[in-house]
C-alpha cells in the first residue's frame, strides 16, 4: 500500500471528511482492520483565507508547496489537496514535489464522462464558480460547466463560509440550495458538482432530481486507488 499525503486544513471539516474517506475506502477494498498509509499537514485556514480574499494566490500557492514538500519528505507517495478552491494554485504543488499530484478537478470530469453527461451545474466557493481555473480544466475535459446567477452564487459561497466550515448545517439552508440546483436543471445542467468539500455536508443525490458528483468522495476514493493499485499519474 502506497502512502498518500494530504494537504488540509482548509476546512478541519473538510480534512476530517477525506480522512474518513480514504480510511473506509482502504477498510473495504481490504477488509479486516486494515487502513489507511497516510501523513496530513494541516494549515492554520484562517491565513488561507485572508490571501483568498486579498488575491494572494502566489503566497497562498507556496505555502502549499512548503506543505507537500514536507509530505513528500515524510514519505508521501501521492499528494492530495483537500479542498476545490485551491486547486486554482495546483501549479505550485506539481512543480513543488516529485510524486505524483492527484488533481481533483480531473477525477471529478472523469467521473462526469463515465456517467453520459457533458453540462453540469458547479457549486462552490465564489472563487471556484467565478474564476477560470475549474471552468478551463472542466473544458479540457471535455465537460462544460454553468454556475448559479449573482444571488445564488452568494448563497452559496455564504451557506459554506458562514455555516458549514463552522460545522453548521441547516435545514434552511439544504432548501435553499435545492432551489438552486433545479434552477439549473432548468437551465440544462444534466447534473451537479458539489465543487467545495463541506457542501457534500449539507447536499445528497435524495436532495435532487439529478445526478450529483461529489468531488471529495470521487476523489478520496481514487486516491484509494492510487494507494492500492499503483494508481494514476498526474
Amino acid at each position: 500500500m502506497k502512502k498518500i499525503g494530504l494537504i488540509g486544513g482548509m476546512s478541519w471539516e473538510s480534512s476530517a471528511l477525506y480522512y474518513r474517506l480514504i480510511n473506509e475506502g482502504v477498510r473495504d477494498r481490504l477488509g479486516g482492520l486494515h487502513s489507511a498509509r497516510c501523513v496530513m499537514g494541516s494549515v492554520d485556514f484562517a491565513e488561507i483565507e485572508r490571501m483568498q480574499t486579498a488575491g494572494e494566490w502566489a503566497a497562498a500557492g507556496e505555502l502549499l508547496a512548503r506543505e507537500a514538500r514536507s509530505l513528500e519528505a515524510a514519505g508521501a507517495e501521492l499528494i492530495v489537496l483537500c479542498t476545490n478552491t485551491m486547486h486554482k494554485v495546483s501549479g505550485h504543488i506539481e512543480n513543488a514535489v516529485g510524486v505524483p499530484f492527484l488533481h481533483l478537478v480531473d477525477v471529478t470530469g472523469e467521473a462526469i464522462l463515465e456517467a453520459g453527461l457533458s453540462k453540469v451545474l458547479l457549486l462552490g466557493t465564489r472563487f471556484t464558480m467565478e474564476e477560470a481555473f475549474y471552468r478551463e480544466r472542466m473544458d479540457a475535459n471535455a465537460v462544460q460547466t454553468i454556475v448559479p446567477n449573482a444571488d445564488g452564487r452568494a448563497t452559496v459561497n455564504r451557506v459554506i463560509y458562514d455555516e458549514l466550515v463552522l460545522g453548521v448545517v441547516s435545514d434552511e439552508s439544504r432548501q435553499a440550495f435545492r432551489g438552486i440546483i433545479e434552477d439549473g436543471v432548468a437551465e440544462g445542467a444534466e447534473g451537479v458538482i458539489l465543487g467545495c468539500t463541506e457542501i457534500e455536508l449539507l447536499i445528497g443525490e435524495e436532495d435532487v432530481s439529478v445526478p450529483v458528483f461529489a468531488s471529495t468522495t470521487l476523489h478520496a476514493a481514487a486516491a484509494v486507488d492510487f494507494a492500492l493499485a499503483g494508481g494514476r499519474r498526474r
